[in-house]
């Protein structure tokens, strides 16, 4: 268990692609998306998690954190239990200094979006700005997974 301190942004163009040392593809579904305790249950190639998150602070940084290594099949298992709205996504991770953004690509309902996260020690941490980041989005839920799974991108107005 741990406090999550992670800042999101839009992304302006994909030249961060070249700068990623991995690629991974996750497929993710959520048992409960109460802002309160949202229960994600997230599969790869190699491995799943099934997370409990609890409420954002107030500007939106920093939120408890529950983590457990489950099997893939039990993954599998826990996705057909998710309410309606399955993410798909790439995930890059890209080294910046002493930190790595995580740049998800979503895929399906939310293609066309892509957000990088950067986790922090504290909330006014500095951390280098690469060229390809754009708009900070951090604390806006309709940014959230959780929300893009009932609300998708390509729905938005």
């Amino acid at each position: 268990m741990h406090t999550e301190i992670e800042r999101k942004f839009l992304v302006k163009d994909p030249s961060f692609v070249h700068q990623s040392f991995q690629k991974k593809y996750f497929i993710q579904g959520f048992l409960n998306t109460d802002p309160h305790r949202v229960v994600r249950v997230r599969v790869t190639d190699t491995e799943a998690f099934l997370t409990i998150k609890g409420i954002s602070s107030e500007n939106g940084t920093s939120r408890f954190e529950w983590e457990k290594e489950i099997s893939i099949q039990e993954g599998n298992q826990l996705l057909q239990l998710c309410e309606p709205g399955i993410i798909e996504k790439h995930r890059y991770l890209i080294k910046s200094n002493k930190h790595i953004f995580e740049v998800d690509v979503f895929l399906g309902d939310n293609k066309g979006l892509i957000i990088a996260e950067i986790e922090l020690d504290h909330e006014n941490e500095k951390f280098e700005t690469p060229n390809w980041l754009g708009k900070e989005v951090t604390g806006e839920t309709k940014y959230y997974n959780s929300t893009l799974s009932k609300t998708p991108f390509t729905k938005w107005a």
